[in-house]
């Protein structure tokens, strides 16, 4: 059943350390599909990549090489559930310059993680997952702020059904 495309899903995780990030990553891919946003948002060094790689590995079944795509801006791999885009918006001049990474083409039929979402300015879609990762007290934990609005409020009720 499909939420409503008004409708907001808001959870925070406490992530004691890398292997929670990762755990995170699997969970989220497991009910990732074709059309999915997920904006990957926080400070430099947060673990946005370590996520994205947890979640390319799920899906594509293996561990991939699953670089930084700061200076290429976009990495795409192939998964039996469809295409993993992989953006990082971090060196956009301009909110139009998505359009020349092929986000059209990644929105219509793939799963895309974009890091850095605040510099597309309002380009991508609202049915989405927005996943905010910030440092936390301890020296490997992070804080993990997810909204989820559409059918992705739904599924993010599902994750955590007790929050």
């Amino acid at each position: 059943m499909e939420a409503a495309a008004g409708r907001q899903v808001e959870r925070v995780a406490s992530l004691a350390d890398e292997a929670a990030t990762v755990a995170l990553a699997q969970a989220i891919a497991a009910v990732a599909r074709p059309g999915d946003v997920i904006a990957l948002a926080g400070e430099l060094g947060v673990g946005k990549t370590r996520f994205a790689r947890a979640f390319v590995d799920v899906l594509t079944g293996e561990r991939e090489e699953v670089p930084s795509p700061t200076f290429t801006l976009v990495q795409t791999y192939a998964s039996a559930a469809g295409a993993i885009w992989h953006f990082d918006l971090y060196r956009l001049s301009r909110p139009d310059e998505v359009y020349e990474l092929g986000i059209e083409e990644a929105l219509a039929d793939g799963i895309s993680l974009i890091e850095w979402p605040e510099r597309a300015q309002g380009l991508l879609p609202s049915e989405r997952l927005d996943l905010t990762l910030a440092f936390a007290a301890a020296p490997n934990a992070r804080t993990a702020h997810l909204a989820g609005r559409g059918s992705w409020a739904e599924r993010l009720t599902g994750l955590f059904p007790d929050a």
